[in-house]
C-alpha cells in the first residue's frame, strides 16, 4: 500500500531536520508539493531546494509568525491540504526541583502551544474549504511516565488536543490524527548516543522488536494518515515505537522472549 499524496500541498513544521525532514522527503516522493516551515532559514532553504519545494522561516510558538506564514503559503503556493506539526524541542532528564521554570515554559511554548497555533491557523482554513488532514507529532513520552517534566506533559497535551480538534472539525471534512514516535534515530539522538549520554542497547532492548525506530518509518505512518488511504481515520494516536510501549512489563516475567 503506497499512500498517494499527488497534487496536495503539504506544510511540514520542523521540516528542516529529523522526523520532519524525513516526512518532507517521503511526502515529495509520494507526489506532494512541500513547504518546509522551520526556525532555521538556511537549512529549510537547503532542504526545500533539494526537494523542489518551498521554505518559510517560522517560530511555531509565535502567533503572529504562524498567521503570517499561513497567509504567505496560501498566497504563494496554494491552499494547504496537509499539515504535519513536527517542530519541537526536547529536554534533558532533571529532577523537577532542579529544572528551571523558564526552560519548562519554552518546551511548552514550542511543543504544545506551537502545535496548537499551527493546527488552528491551518485547520480553520481547511474547515472553511471542507477538506484537509492534520498530523501532529506526539511521542510515547506523552503516554508513559518519564523524568522529562516538561516534555511529557507537552506531548500528552498534543495527544489530547488532537482528539479534540478531530471532533471539532470532523463534520467540516478535516481529519486530525497524531503519531507517537518511540526512540527514533534522528541526528539529535545519534549525537547523544555518540557522546555517551544515552545507551543504545538500553534504548533498543526495552522494545518488543529489539531495536530503535528509523525516521522514515515514522514518515510512512504520517503519510498514511495524511492520505486518502486513511479516509475514515481521525482522532487516533498511532505509536511508531518498535513495540516500546508493550514490552517493559514483561521484565517482571523473566523478560522479553528471545528469537525462536
Amino acid at each position: 500500500m503506497i499512500s498517494d499524496l499527488s497534487g496536495l500541498v503539504a506544510v511540514v513544521t520542523g521540516g528542516a531536520s529529523g522526523i520532519g525532514e524525513a516526512v518532507a522527503r517521503l511526502a515529495v516522493a509520494r507526489g506532494a508539493t512541500v513547504v518546509i516551515a522551520d526556525l532555521d532559514p538556511a537549512r529549510a532553504a537547503a532542504v526545500a531546494d533539494e526537494l523542489g519545494g518551498h521554505a518559510v522561516t517560522l517560530d511555531v510558538g509565535s502567533a503572529p509568525d504562524v498567521e503570517a506564514a499561513a497567509e504567505r503559503i496560501e498566497r504563494e503556493v496554494g491552499a494547504v491540504d496537509v499539515l504535519v506539526t513536527s517542530a519541537g524541542i526536547t529536554q534533558r532528564p532533571l529532577p523537577p526541583e532542579h529544572y528551571d521554570v523558564a526552560d519548562w515554559d519554552e518546551v511548552l511554548r514550542v511543543d504544545l502551544r506551537g502545535t496548537w497555533l499551527c493546527a488552528v491557523e491551518f485547520g480553520r482554513r481547511m474547515a472553511v474549504r471542507g477538506q484537509g488532514s492534520i498530523v501532529t507529532i506526539a511521542s510515547v513520552a506523552g503516554m508513559r511516565s518519564m523524568p522529562l517534566h516538561a516534555y511529557t506533559p507537552a506531548k500528552a497535551g498534543v495527544i489530547a488536543m488532537t482528539a479534540d480538534l478531530a471532533t471539532e472539525w470532523g463534520r467540516s471534512g478535516v481529519r486530525v490524527n497524531s503519531v507517537a514516535p518511540g526512540y527514533t534515530l534522528t541526528p539529535l539522538l545519534r549525537e547523544r548516543i555518540d557522546s555517551g549520554e544515552r545507551d543504545p542497547s538500553n534504548l533498543a532492548g526495552e522494545s518488543a522488536l529489539g531495536r530503535m525506530v528509523d525516521a522514515e518509518e515514522v514518515a510512512r505512518a504520517v503519510c498514511f494518515l495524511a492520505s486518502d488511504e486513511a479516509s475514515a481515520v481521525t482522532g487516533v494516536n498511532l505509536p511508531v515505537d518498535a513495540g516500546w510501549l508493550v514490552a517493559p512489563t514483561w521484565r517482571t516475567y523473566n523478560g522479553i522472549p528471545d528469537k525462536r
